[in-house]
């Protein structure tokens, strides 16, 4: 996808040290009493790091293989001492989000596909975020010039609709809804044929954030796409995971569910400013080679940014003093 981005780099960088605030101070405490006293790197160094990264939600297997790239060059350059792991750490952790991206640009860019409009499914459970992840995406898109469209169908709860309806009216988008308990399938259904009859450039559907068992959710998201299949035929484009970054490592079991249900093609990780969790970006990343295509790092209508991962790692290793 091409980079779409229409913050500056200036405030874009300025939110996002301060949203990672709580995870940075975290992490900047507890590396530098992993290092504290020592000249070198050697097991303990090592040990205590392992420690700093697991308690930092980085997650185990993608903290083995952190502390695995650092022992390959404590190994290679005999002369790397303690106070060089804070780049290390930058340089490695930064190589693994390349490798788990698909490409080097992020973001979507709201353009048409074959003449229909981009179609992104929002997925994710109650609470993490999905409905004002997709306000600020239609925000986003709208400040563009785009003609967005947002399809409510979430029809399991009244609540979710109206919350949509205030996001979608704030953003400018419009929004197509049915009556509370109607079929979810319909409602992306009439969505689609709508944005297409009205050239529309932009389509955001939102789906119920039940995980009440695998089998269900499956064979409603299925029945979604293959709806919207039918009206834009390579539909939905996109399929986005909403995950609230706060919750650590219960969003690693929220990202197993949702991609043994659905093809998930990227990740929108929400409300890192209230936590120190943050490093779950890592792990995530690392562990469903998925690329994070946005990160939440505030309220605010334009807080919702582009995943930039050498910034990110940047940001999160840096002093926070």
């Amino acid at each position: 996808m091409g980079l779409f981005n229409i913050f500056s780099k200036k405030e874009n960088k300025a939110d996002l040290n301060k949203g990672l605030e709580k995870t940075k101070e975290g992490v900047f405490s507890k590396l530098a009493r992993a290092v504290a006293g020592k000249s070198k790197v050697d097991d303990e160094v090592l040990d205590n790091l392992e420690e700093v990264l697991i308690t930092s939600d980085v997650g185990v297997d993608t903290t083995v293989r952190i502390i695995e790239r650092i022992e390959q060059r404590v190994a290679r350059d005999k002369y790397m001492n303690a106070s060089e792991l804070n780049r290390i750490l930058r340089e490695e952790i930064t190589a693994l989000l390349e490798e788990s991206d698909e490409g080097e640009d992020q973001g979507f860019s709201p353009e048409k596909r074959n003449g229909f409009p981009l179609v992104i499914m929002v997925v994710g459970v109650n609470g993490v975020g999905k409905t004002t992840t997709i306000g600020k995406l239609a925000a986003q898109f709208k400040k563009a010039g785009k003609k967005v469209y947002i399809g409510a169908a979430d029809t399991f709860r009244a609540a979710a609709i109206d919350q949509l309806g205030v996001w979608a009216e704030r953003a400018g988008a419009t929004m197509i809804r049915q009556e509370m308990g109607s079929d979810p399938a319909s409602v992306a259904y009439d969505t689609l044929r709508s944005a297409v009859a009205n050239d529309a450039d932009v389509v955001l559907i939102d789906t119920a954030g039940r995980l009440h068992n695998k089998i269900g959710l499956m064979n409603e998201l299925t029945k979604i796409r293959n709806v919207m299949a039918k009206v834009i035929p390579d539909a939905p484009h996109e399929v986005m995971l909403v995950l609230d970054g706060s919750t650590g490592q219960n969003a690693f079991e929220q990202a197993k569910q949702f991609t043994q249900a659905t093809q998930v093609t990227s990740l929108a990780i929400t409300k890192l400013d209230g936590t120190a969790k943050g490093g779950v970006v890592i792990g995530i990343s690392d562990q469903f080679k998925i690329p994070v295509r946005y990160i939440g790092v505030g309220e605010g209508i334009d807080q919702l940014q582009v995943f930039d991962r050498r910034e990110f790692v940047d940001s999160l290793f840096s002093d926070p003093a």
